[in-house]
């Protein structure tokens, strides 16, 4: 819906329930989630959407009262946090007792603020995030102590130190709880502080101090080191509040909802840690990602709703594994992390039903900076806007903008931009007059639901085109023996124009640029070892790159070439790491070069 700029505002505002802001006026939304200054606005009018949703107040409390809020109206002994493998659950009224034993204790040991970390990390990347936050503690399962050991000694702590900073993190329950070096003894464990006593009640943090950090998450770091981001109470508060209003609904005696999302990453914090006990649904926890685990938990505790990354889904499709186990009782499966493609859902959807599972595939948009959600696509909508990544969430306002800064006009692709409500820990400038930059170039149709083109520093330039690596990766995928696939550009080799390269790994492609080296990166469906010698891989690569000539613009072409590989790099969350593609492009063309000259 359109609504003609009043001269003095200078904007457009797009939605179902419109608002309008200036800085003399009022507007409809919370004063906290859009404060924009018209004299720091650039000339030009602005577009700005707005979700389809009422707004509604964002509680200023401790985000722990807020997940508390409803506490009283569900079951204390019914099950919060369920392990897969072992059954071992905690009440929600174990977790209660057990959160305010461990606050007293580390209140009146410690005292800190969480910043979690990736369990993957080797050493050095362990290190780089202690280092930048700061922190002095670290909560440890016994199985990941030796990373954590190696890290603090390379920092240069002494053993005794070190044996002073950890927590050992798991309860007597646990049959991994020990291990030869935790034996050994000398280290603080869980149990040490859960028996001190307990708080009466949570700290409140109200008003001004819902806006101190209670997290300090990092990005998975695709075009560089990661980097910290301060999310506060009420950034958690507004979160789960939005999730509740957009995503679909579940009760606490029906759902169930599987969690194999690693709860380090903003994602699996925020929609499965967070949101399911916020609504009294148990979640079923999965350590990893392992497929057939994760199907058999789905069919022994009849999980109704599964959040996955779309790497997930094409395990989903593309093994025989799933076709053993029961999925009928899933309704929902969410995507996020990274694009999810049209034809990707679309046979996860062919999949399950021929298994008897009538799931509504639906996908999410956000990042670490965003804490986290932006979109949300409506289960109703699950077929029609398959690729979508749905419609602004409750209280989230955006735009579309150009290189310029400019609006585009509607229906047009631009980088999407929010409004910026606090300033980032990464000290990094991330926002211009009041919006923070997403770095993601997304279109909105008619209807207001969003589609992710790409990542504005990976689109490719070739000549006067600009070629999204999703686009092809998703024509890729529809190929029946590529499981999986990402796409990068470098430079030709006149340094005048980039080339689209694509790569499949575990049906895996890459694509390369020199125009003089037949270089991408694919691994069949039936897996890289099927092609044993360079001769089928070379012929296979081929296959590939004149199939994809008569599904896409000339400009789209993989001039490059395709090359099989084994696997594509991605972060936990799916995303796929193109800056190590990149690494590994500049590393075969080194070693071609000196070959040459042998």
């Amino acid at each position: 819906m359109y609504r003609p700029a009043r001269s003095q505002d200078n904007l457009t505002v797009h939605g179902s329930r419109t608002s309008w802001i200036s800085s003399t006026g009022s507007h409809s939304l919370q004063a906290s989630t859009i404060a924009i200054e018209l004299s720091d606005i650039r000339t030009g009018a602005m577009i700005i959407y707005t979700p389809n949703y009422l707004p509604f107040p964002i509680p200023s409390t401790n985000l722990y009262t807020q997940l508390f809020r409803d506490h009283d109206k569900f079951d204390p002994a019914s099950p919060a946090f369920i392990k897969n493998a072992s059954r071992i659950s905690l009440t929600r009224k174990e977790v209660e007792d057990l959160t305010l034993s461990l606050a007293y204790g580390v209140r009146r040991v410690l005292g800190l603020c969480m910043t979690p970390a990736n369990t993957a990390y080797a050493p050095s990347g362990l290190a780089h995030q202690l280092k930048d936050s700061g922190a002095y503690y670290v909560f440890v399962h016994p199985t990941l102590l030796p990373v954590v050991v190696e890290t603090l000694a390379h920092l240069g702590a002494s053993p005794a130190e070190i044996k002073e900073r950890v927590v050992i993190m798991a309860l007597e329950r646990e049959a991994e709880a020990t291990t030869a070096e935790v034996d050994a003894g000398g280290w603080i464990q869980l149990e040490d502080l859960l028996n001190k006593g307990s708080l009466g009640r949570e700290e409140p943090f109200d008003s001004a101090q819902a806006e101190e950090t209670v997290t300090l998450c990092y990005s998975s770091g695709t075009t560089g080191l990661s980097k910290g981001v301060m999310t506060t109470h009420r950034n958690f508060n507004s979160q789960i509040l939005a999730t509740c209003i957009s995503f679909p609904p579940v009760h606490a005696k029906r759902d169930a909802v599987i969690g194999v999302l690693p709860f380090y990453h903003i994602y699996g914090l925020a929609m499965l840690v967070l949101f399911p006990f916020s609504v009294g649904v148990p979640l079923v926890i999965c350590p990893r990602f392992d497929l057939a685990l994760f199907c058999s938990g789905i069919q022994k505790y009849k999980i109704t709703a599964a959040l996955v990354v779309p790497p997930m889904m094409l395990a989903l499709i593309n093994s025989p594994a799933p076709l053993t186990y029961d999925l009928s009782s899933l309704r929902i499966i969410m995507s996020g992390g990274a694009p999810l493609a049209k034809a990707l859902g679309i046979n996860l959807d062919k999949r399950l039903q021929s298994m008897g599972a009538k799931a509504d595939i639906i996908q999410g948009y956000g990042l670490t900076k965003t804490s986290p959600g932006v979109t949300m696509l409506r289960a109703e909508q699950a077929m029609s806007k398959m690729g979508s990544v749905g419609e602004l969430a409750p209280n989230m306002v955006a735009r579309l903008v150009d290189d310029d800064g400019v609006d585009v006009k509607p229906g047009q692709p631009g980088e999407l931009w929010r409004v910026l409500e606090q300033p980032y820990g990464d000290g990094e400038r991330h926002h211009t007059h009041g919006w923070f930059e997403t770095g993601d170039i997304a279109e909105r149709d008619d209807d207001g639901c969003f589609m992710i083109v790409d990542r504005k520093k990976e689109l490719i330039k070739y000549k006067a085109f600009q070629v999204p690596p999703a686009d092809l990766e998703a024509v890729l995928l529809m190929h029946p023996e590529v499981g999986d696939v990402g796409v990068i550009g470098i430079e030709s080799e006149d340094r005048t124009t980039e080339l689209p390269r694509s790569q499949k790994g575990y049906v895996e492609a890459y694509s390369r640029m020199f125009l003089r080296v037949c270089n991408a990166y694919i691994v069949p469906k039936s897996g890289y070892a099927s092609l044993p010698t360079q001769k089928e891989r070379e012929k296979f690569a081929l296959e590939i790159q004149k199939w994809i000539e008569g599904k896409v613009a000339r400009h789209k072409y993989l001039r490059g070439g395709v090359v099989v590989i084994e696997a594509i790099p991605k972060s936990a969350a799916g995303t796929t790491l193109r800056r190590q593609l990149r690494d590994l492009a500049k590393e075969e063309v080194r070693l071609q070069s000196a070959k040459a000259k042998l």
